[in-house]
């Protein structure tokens, strides 16, 4: 969580993260489905809905030791500032203490689950951490004695050594604040810290695609948040579609709240296709949620929220008749991969190859294939669905935290991990800002692309393997 761009170290040395093997996939949606004009692709990285924030640097923090076998390093800790989209200012710690913050990267709320925090069992301790010291709580004198501090605390050494407590149970750092009081305050917090479960999205959906048939209610969609309404708004083209956006009662929604279920009215003479709601809300986001970057800047873990806007969007396809499949798509840490899901509710089955393996959803059911990577991997998918439209899933795998090490590292970056394409790989000179518990330029490495057709429907996953070394 070191400085992306602010105070330097006062010791350098070189960690990057060794590129692993590449993997080299193709998935293939088989199913011949309704013939009509191929709809472009829907290009998203796994979201699933709440803030989305540009991170701004460091702005309160102090100073600590990395302690390994290649000595000591000297490094920042304390608080970023984000920026939300839409109106708003995070706060957050860094729980991937070995990875560079990049400037200005772009963050998504994410699940735990797509983070290293869903296989750390001390995630939990973690949030504890943040829910008892700076900056939710903000009465200094009171933390100082709580953690039998003499002299009291500034907000400099609480950020340090909230920030130090976080990694040594983020990252299993052998690390310590430099000021006194700031150790003090570390030593006190990983100490009292215990379980605390996971919070809940400030903004998510469930099911984020749904399918179905023209003439039905396409659903549900059940709205999850802490806000205490969202505002609901249909498809761009529902005037000309007819497509509403109806409760369960079939009656038009325009607002909504936790749990309320949204349905899509399609018109009974609706010709096959697809569109997307979109629900947004302002709200605090909940202290514990984690951010990740698809440029692998470091993982966040957030420790104060403004009143910020969330959003969340769902997708319905339908069709008359023939295989009718909802595709959404989610990191999962722990298979180390991405898991695809597709329901299917058509009256055939959806048939599609992944992995050399032919999968086949029969009709009114929903199954998830997971597809494994490496770690740092980035990937680019995209399944031919309904009417030839694309559905397209981008991202970077980014699951760990501890670096292998490797010195002597000179290489160049990539501006951002966009996979490779066919013919060959291209790069541009880029440098990275201080970041992260050591110095070294990205070393980047493993591109690969995997490209298979099946019955005219194909799906191109690229994985690049882009390595980010510290500082």
């Amino acid at each position: 969580m070191i400085s992306s761009f602010s105070a330097p170290f006062a010791r350098r040395r070189g960690v990057a993260r060794l590129a692993a093997a590449t993997l080299v996939s193709g998935l293939v949606a088989a199913g011949v489905l309704a013939s009509a004009g191929a709809a472009a692709a829907d290009g998203t990285t796994q979201t699933q809905g709440g803030a989305t924030a540009t991170i701004g640097g460091l702005k309160t923090y102090g100073a600590a030791v990395i302690h390994d076998d290649s000595g000591d390093q000297e490094v920042s800790a304390g608080l970023f500032e984000m920026s939300v989209e839409g109106g708003g200012t995070l706060q957050t710690y860094c729980v991937d203490l070995y990875n560079p913050t990049q400037r200005d990267a772009k963050y998504h709320e994410t699940p735990w689950s797509g983070t290293s925090l869903g296989a750390n069992s001390d995630a939990g301790r973690i949030r504890w951490i943040l829910q008892n010291s700076y900056p939710q709580v903000n009465d200094l004198a009171s933390l100082a004695e709580k953690a039998g501090i003499d002299g009291g605390l500034t907000e400099q050494d609480a950020a340090a050594g909230t920030q130090v407590a976080i990694w040594r149970y983020s990252d299993d750092a052998d690390v310590d604040a430099v000021d006194p009081q700031a150790e003090q305050l570390a030593d006190y917090l990983q100490k009292a810290a215990h379980d605390v479960a996971e919070p809940e999205a400030s903004l998510t959906l469930a099911a984020p695609a749904v399918s179905g048939h023209p003439g039905e209610l396409v659903g549900p969609v059940t709205v999850h948040t802490d806000a205490s309404t969202v505002t609901v708004t249909p498809p761009l083209d529902a005037d000309i579609s007819g497509v509403r956006i109806v409760g369960k009662d079939g009656k038009p929604v325009t607002s909504a709240q936790d749990g309320t279920q949204l349905f899509f009215d399609v018109p009974a003479d609706a010709e096959d296709g697809s569109a997307e709601l979109t629900v947004q809300a302002s709200t605090t986001v909940p202290v514990g949620r984690a951010f990740t970057s698809e440029s692998r800047s470091q993982t966040q873990i957030l420790a104060g929220s403004s009143e910020s806007t969330v959003s969340a969007t769902a997708t319905a396809t339908w069709a008359t008749r023939g295989a009718v499949p909802a595709l959404s798509a989610a990191k999962n840490c722990a298979k180390s991969g991405v898991d695809i899901t597709v329901a299917n509710r058509g009256d055939e089955d959806f048939t599609f190859e992944l992995m050399g393996t032919e999968h086949a959803i029969p009709a009114g059911t929903s199954r998830t294939v997971t597809i494994p990577l490496q770690e740092d991997q980035p990937y680019d998918f995209t399944i031919n669905g309904l009417q030839g439209a694309e559905s397209r899933f981008t991202g970077v795998l980014d699951c760990k935290t501890q670096a292998a090490e490797t010195s002597d590292l000179t290489t160049q970056t990539l501006s951002e991990p966009s996979p490779a394409t066919v013919g060959g790989t291209t790069s541009t000179d880029t440098n990275l800002a201080e970041t992260g518990g050591s110095s070294a330029t990205p070393i980047i490495a493993g591109t690969a692309i995997g490209l298979v057709v099946i019955g005219g429907a194909a799906l191109l996953l690229v994985g690049r393997k882009e390595n980010g070394a510290r500082g």
